[in-house]
């Protein structure tokens, strides 16, 4: 029998968990990374592609009213609408009996349909169906869509509404109950519930109104376009109260240069009567002329005559 020759190996050490994860990284230093690496692609992916579901037809919907890929179903009526603004249209035509004219309340919508595929559904941002975002503005207490955020909404809690030209440029007056120019929040005159009557020229209500409503010195709220109207015919008095609507002083001397060059016959030349002045509220007596009397204390001949 030849000579047996037995190979000897000397007994391994056991190797702890977090040994063997290093000797792993340094056999292999690139895997660890790289299943991360692919872990960052499948999420961007995903990203990528919920990005594309939620943004598949951005501002090719709507109404005339708002760029948005659902419409409403109102709950007082159970018919279906673009929005709100076209319930109250439709509802508040002349051509609709009074009896059955009426406006949405819109807190309490709760069912909206997907303009993509049709789905009716409780009022979500995104459809439950398709996945697309109804609207990229979504506000959850107004139930308002909007897919055009140039208009800088936001949802004002003082008002209760939605509002538009961004949070930072407004504030929220509570005695007049509504949002102003952060301009005017030191200069503006405070009337109660300056906001919640309709438009004294249009009569369209102005707490709601889409368009642009300014405050009049006195306090009162209209429409800009329905005063650029009113000067345009030369009114320049306030349709509530009869105040100023701007500056007359430079008017005011027209007046007095009219009246120099106007005397009165000789019958009315001491007529007196009395007036009460619009812009300033005192009443005084004056001289009678037939252009216009002047109010003795603010200089304003926006005057009315009560007495003589």
């Amino acid at each position: 029998m030849g000579d047996v020759q037995f190979n000897y190996f000397p007994p391994q050490l056991q190797k702890t968990d977090q040994e063997q994860s290093e000797m792993s990284r340094n056999l292999c230093p690139h895997s660890i990374d790289g299943k991360s690496e692919s872990s960052i692609l499948e999420l961007e992916a995903a990203e990528s592609l919920l990005k594309e579901v939620c943004g598949r037809g951005l501002m090719e919907h709507g109404c005339p009213h708002y760029r948005r890929r659902c419409c409403i179903r109102a709950p007082c009526c159970n018919e279906i609408f673009g929005c709100h603004h076209c319930h109250n249209e439709a509802k508040n035509n002349i051509n609709v009996d009074q009896k059955l004219s009426h406006d949405i309340p819109r807190h309490q919508v709760e069912q909206v349909i997907c303009l993509l595929c049709g789905t009716e559904q409780e009022v979500h941002q995104n459809c439950i169906n398709c996945g697309v975002c109804m609207g990229k503005y979504f506000c959850e207490v107004c139930k308002l869509y909007d897919d055009d955020t140039s208009k800088k909404q936001y949802h004002c809690d003082g008002c209760g509404i939605c509002r538009i030209g961004g949070r930072e440029k407004f504030f929220h007056c509570y005695k007049c109950g509504c949002c102003y120019s952060i301009l005017l929040k030191d200069s503006h005159p405070c009337v109660e519930g300056a906001m919640h009557h309709d438009c004294p020229i249009c009569f369209e209500f102005l707490f709601e109104s889409r368009n642009d409503v300014t405050v009049l010195p006195c306090g009162h709220t209209i429409h800009q376009k329905c005063l650029e109207e009113m000067r345009e015919h030369y009114q320049y008095s306030c349709p509530l109260c009869s105040k100023s609507v701007c500056d007359m002083s430079k008017v005011w001397e027209k007046f007095d240069v009219e009246i120099e060059a106007t005397p009165m016959p000789e019958p009315y030349q001491n007529r007196m009567v009395q007036i009460l002045c619009n812009d300033c509220g005192k009443k005084s007596e004056v001289k009678y002329h037939v252009v216009a009397q002047k109010c003795p204390n603010c200089k304003s001949y926006n005057t009315r005559q009560t007495r003589g």
